[in-house]
């Protein structure tokens, strides 16, 4: 399953909202009642209106959205993503957030019908959490987000959807999905029975399209795909923020399927495909596809780039001024000093030389490191370092190999573990058919 940990969701508005908005509906030349304030009839407003106080965008269930609220998540995911983006993108972006903060509010309501809130010191320990990942303390955070155009309000928002809709799920979904040892037994069975046959980590972005429409989406993925080879922003960018498949949240990642698993147009693609490649967009029913081919692998079968290994990374940044002349020169005493290193045991040393950052990393896949790094990891022995690699911006750096467990062969997956993953599909699923069921009988106004 995914190991991304994704932050959250929260907003309240008061029926104040009302009474302003109502206050603001009068027109010149209607009398005012006599209140003490000697307020004239024919008044006008100079100056700005309270930011505070704006507009609805939509009303869900009595839950106000407003146009602040759409504007402050943008805002954090174009922080978390700097990028250039067209105007139609952020127009789509827009309608994207309106989307996912109107889910936002359906959850929250839904989980509070069944008695589950969060307090606010929970949120308020998960808001530290994310400063913590930021590396920033919660006052810099807060800081960091007005700048960027957001707010604490609006990440402490997103923190109570996800926190409030995760807590309906344990309390009402999971514990009425239960997944029986002979069904498991005989998903074993048939992940024996395809052993060598080649399955494919495949990420997915799907749009809809209904006829008068199919030549405009398809011309709009043509640009995602462009934007996206051009290094302008990821594939799990555009999967994120604009996909309307059910995986948008863990930015498209279909997981380990085989071609039989996959609808027949993407089938035909994806085993064609070479990792790292982008195809599409592909018809689907009802819409295009975009596929990002991750990588490929056979069923049960030891593959060199499933080894494990221990890494210690040496990292050179650069300070600000660096010049392309000082640069190179730093890069080339870098490499020099890497390639004389004896071992993990001499690492320490060779960074207090270089003015280095040293970091420790156990247990990771060769798999999950980028494509050119795979190749040269397999060639290395214990105690060797990868070439420099890097940027001017993020520095240059090397990976040494400490350790290295070898991949095993034929190994099936636990019986409880496999357990533990279809149920965890079922808990998904069903939270995606009640998530829809809410929209439908949802009451929503926009304005």
């Amino acid at each position: 399953m995914t190991k991304a940990t994704r932050f959250g969701r929260v907003m309240t508005l008061c029926a104040g909202i009302a009474v302003a908005s109502a206050a603001m509906a009068q027109t010149a030349g209607e009398a005012v009642p006599d209140t003490g304030l000697n307020i004239p009839d024919n008044m006008q407003v100079f100056g700005k209106v309270d930011p505070n106080v704006r507009k609805p965008t939509a009303i869900v269930n009595d839950t106000v959205i407003t146009g602040t609220d759409v504007d402050q998540r943008v805002a954090l995911i174009m922080a978390a993503n700097p990028l250039k983006i067209s105007d139609e993108d952020k127009v789509r972006l827009r309608t994207q957030v309106l989307n996912q903060l109107i889910d936002e509010a359906l959850q929250i309501q839904e989980a509070k019908a069944s008695d589950i809130t969060i307090p606010a010191a929970q949120i308020n320990s998960s808001f530290n959490g994310v400063a913590k990942n930021f590396q920033q303390t919660p006052d810099q955070f807060r800081t960091y987000l007005r700048k960027v155009g957001s707010s604490e309000r609006s990440m402490k928002r997103q923190i109570e959807g996800e926190l409030a809709w995760n807590g309906f799920l344990r309390r009402k979904v999971e514990p009425s999905v239960n997944v029986g040892e002979e069904e498991v037994q005989a998903i074993l069975a048939r992940l024996e029975a395809s052993k060598g046959t080649e399955e494919y980590r495949v990420n997915e972005i799907y749009l809809s399209a209904t006829p008068d429409r199919a030549e405009q989406v398809f011309a709009s993925m043509r640009q995602m795909i462009e934007k996206i080879q051009k290094g302008e922003a990821p594939f799990g960018y555009f999967a994120r923020n604009f996909s309307e498949a059910t995986t948008k949240s863990v930015d498209g990642d279909l997981g380990w399927v085989r071609a039989p698993q996959l609808p027949e147009s993407l089938a035909k693609v994806a085993t064609t495909m070479a990792a790292g490649q982008i195809a599409g967009p592909i018809e689907v029913p009802g819409g295009f596809s975009l596929l990002y081919l991750v990588d490929k692998r056979q069923v049960l079968t030891a593959d060199p780039r499933d080894a494990r290994l221990a890494l210690k990374q040496l990292t050179v940044n650069f300070p600000a001024g660096t010049t392309q002349a000082q640069a190179t020169d730093r890069v080339s005493a870098f490499a020099t000093a890497v390639k004389q290193i004896k071992g993990c045991g001499d690492v320490a040393k060779v960074a207090s030389a270089l003015g280095a950052d040293v970091v420790d990393r156990d247990s990771i896949l060769i798999r999950e490191l980028p494509q050119a790094l795979q190749q040269i990891m397999l060639q290395l022995q214990i105690g060797e370092a990868t070439p420099p690699f890097g940027s001017a911006q993020d520095g240059v750096r090397a990976l040494v190999v400490c350790g290295r467990d070898e991949p095993r062969n034929g190994e099936l997956p636990r019986a409880d573990q496999l357990q533990g993953q279809i149920e965890q599909q079922r808990v998904n699923l069903r939270a995606q058919q009640m998530l829809r069921d809410l929209r439908r009988d949802a009451i929503i106004e926009y304005r």
